[in-house]
């Protein structure tokens, strides 16, 4: 059974002020919810983390595989207005969050477009609310707020203006984020950075 209801994205209308994004509730179907939270990777620690550098179960795995699907490529460039079919990939996976994560940033220029996927049975802190937003100085000032609850997916375009963070959380916030991006030689550069920061968190604890 599919993991991905890409109907739901279908039916999600798509935003372009500040920036294009769509936001899509319950895009993991609730019968394959549980066996994704049984194969999620174990991260006690904070920071993204590459998928090669990680272990995990079958049916997670298959999750990785559909987003790296061109059925799925096509649903979000046709949202967003940009074609992402053949397009190299990057996954990587977050378990933990630190006060310190969340500040207001935009994504590398390297980088197409940013699906995040959230994974947490549910939300009910304040903090750790990704919002999107009209400048890169008030996290008040927001066009949309997303709570990281399991099977919510928000994807927007990777724009200098696409300014976007989360009052400070500590603790369990799990999330995969996927790119789309520019060029190979990005991916594996970027590959390379994730891996050597995952090698050196093992070793500092």
């Amino acid at each position: 059974m599919a993991a991905l209801d890409l109907a739901s994205i279908d039916s999600a209308s798509a935003s372009h002020d500040p920036f294009d994004y769509v936001i899509v509730p319950g895009v993991i179907s609730s019968d394959v919810l549980p066996a994704i939270h049984q194969d999620f990777p174990k991260i006690d620690k904070p920071g993204s983390y590459p998928v090669s550098q990680l272990d995990y179960g079958p049916r997670f795995d298959a999750l990785l595989d559909e987003l790296r699907s061109a059925p799925f490529a096509e649903r979000v460039g046709a949202k967003l207005g940009i074609e992402l079919t053949g397009r190299p990939t990057m996954i990587t996976v977050r378990g933990q969050c630190r006060a310190t994560d969340g500040k207001i940033h935009t994504d590398s220029a390297g980088k197409l477009v940013t699906v995040l996927l959230y994974l947490n049975p549910s939300w009910e802190a304040p903090g750790g609310q990704l919002r999107l937003l009209h400048n890169d100085h008030d996290l008040e000032n927001y066009a949309a707020e997303v709570p990281p609850q399991e099977g919510t997916m928000v994807a927007f375009t990777c724009r200098p203006d696409a300014w976007h963070g989360h009052h400070s959380f500590e603790g369990q916030r799990r999330t995969i984020q996927l790119n789309w991006v520019r060029s190979r030689g990005y991916k594996m550069r970027e590959q390379v950075r994730h891996g050597l920061s995952a090698s050196l968190k093992k070793i500092t604890g």
